[in-house]
């Protein structure tokens, strides 16, 4: 985790202080538990209630006995005496652990959810916005034939609501509490103890747990924020192509007083969306080995627990520090209408290229190959000598005989008339 990649509210939750905060919070969960249960008397349970720790000393302990969880019980007991003896009955650190693990990354999806909800926001905004502006559509980085650029961006907004709703099955599938002692099987732990604490963390209990939480629900989360990074560089790139100097069709905002460049004082740089795609690269490599945690030996072993130090915390921060970008990006996107309009008429015509094709098998019965031949061998005068598009279709005798309304044929408000039924589908979902 780096400072320059994070904001506060989403680090916060990954600090030694929230993890062992969340730690204490669990044991006297299940201090309270077992003294519903009968277990312990209410005079402990009293100071259990006001029981401290202290990070330094936890720290401290921890260089001695080589166990976070020991080191921290200790602390812990240090603050309540003999009352301590109650404490972490019945239990495994991966109890405390994982458990602690399920709140931190259930708290951190709940933050990332708002974040995508309001990248909705600004896609369905500016997808309303330029629904009626006809743009320059692509394939393989050529033009193709006119859209609408309200489409384009309904395309991303689509794309980013069903990562929506697979966050919210990320958060369901690693909202999990797990108290069921050394291997799972309650053996030295009633299950009341594990409903009773899932209950108030507002936690599922655990179907059949090993030592641990079953990795496949991390593996699921991580799964989910691949495709969402994928998604916000799928934003990013087309932004970065059409800000290229040949294009510009679109901008990232441009402050006052920044600069693109140390030496070229024209520069612009599309700098936001070459930040997103490069933070989009970084979440994406957490996913091997978080399938690879999934694997571990018998009831559990602790491969797992250094990897989950790294990658959860990271993957977390930073995707939540990506989806606050691409808001500001895109709430200070930059369209240049009249740039569009230029790209669409420098296409020489050639986008009505396929409109004029079936028009031509209409109006004549040729068959499709005939009409086909007979339009590319115009295209490849424009191409290749600089010929008048139309000029060079009407030296084609039957071509000047069957086609006379130019004018409908390269009418581009023929490429949006089925724009309010795209827009039906896509934003009657959100």
């Amino acid at each position: 985790m780096l400072d320059r990649y994070s904001r506060p509210i989403l680090s916060d939750i990954w600090t030694d202080h929230y993890r062992f905060s969340t730690f204490l919070r669990i044991e006297i969960l299940v201090c309270e538990a077992y003294h519903q249960l009968g277990h312990i008397p209410e005079g402990s349970m009293k100071c259990i209630r006001n029981a401290s720790f202290d990070i330094e000393r936890i720290h401290a302990i921890e260089q001695d006995v080589k166990h976070d969880i020991i080191a921290f019980l200790t602390s812990v007991s240090e603050s309540i005496g003999d009352h301590s003896r109650f404490l972490h009955m019945g239990l495994t650190s991966s109890d405390i652990i994982d458990t602690c693990l399920s709140v931190q990354i259930t708290n951190s999806l709940k933050i990332i959810i708002d974040d995508l909800q309001e990248v909705l926001e600004v896609l369905k905004r500016l997808a309303h916005q330029y629904e009626d502006l006809v743009c320059i559509g692509r394939s393989h980085g050529i033009h193709a034939e006119p859209i609408s650029m309200g489409v384009k961006i309904s395309r991303y907004y689509a794309e980013m609501l069903r990562s929506m709703k697979r966050l919210v099955l990320a958060k369901e599938e690693v909202s999990i509490c797990k108290i069921s002692g050394s291997l799972g099987n309650f053996a030295n732990v009633p299950p009341y103890v594990e409903e009773y604490v899932a209950e108030k963390l507002e936690l599922a209990t655990e179907t059949v747990s090993s030592q641990v939480i079953p990795r496949d629900r991390h593996a699921f989360v991580f799964s989910v924020f691949a495709i969402l990074a994928s998604s916000i560089e799928n934003i990013a790139t087309e932004i970065r192509h059409l800000q290229k100097s040949e294009v510009m069709e679109v901008a990232e905002g441009f402050s006052e007083l920044q600069k693109g460049s140390s030496s070229m004082p024209h520069k612009r740089n599309p700098i936001l969306s070459e930040n997103l795609t490069g933070l989009s690269r970084v979440i994406r490599s957490y996913v091997v080995p978080a399938y690879e945690n999934i694997t571990l030996w018998h009831e559990r072993d602790i491969s797992h627990s250094s990897v989950e130090r790294f990658i959860v915390p990271s993957a977390c921060v930073t995707m939540d520090f990506a989806l606050n970008r691409l808001k500001s990006l895109l709430e200070g996107l930059n369209v240049n209408e009249k740039n569009i309009n230029r790209n669409v008429q420098g296409s020489l015509g050639l986008v009505f290229s396929q409109k004029i094709l079936l028009e031509l098998i209409k109006v004549t019965g040729i068959s499709r190959e005939s009409a086909y031949k007979k339009i590319q061998i115009a295209c490849s005068k424009v191409f290749e000598e600089g010929a008048d598009f139309i000029e060079a279709l009407n030296a084609d005798p039957l071509i000047k005989e069957s086609i006379q309304d130019w004018d409908k044929i390269l009418d581009v408000d023929y490429y949006v008339k089925n724009n309010d039924y795209i827009f039906s589908k896509v934003f009657s979902e959100s």
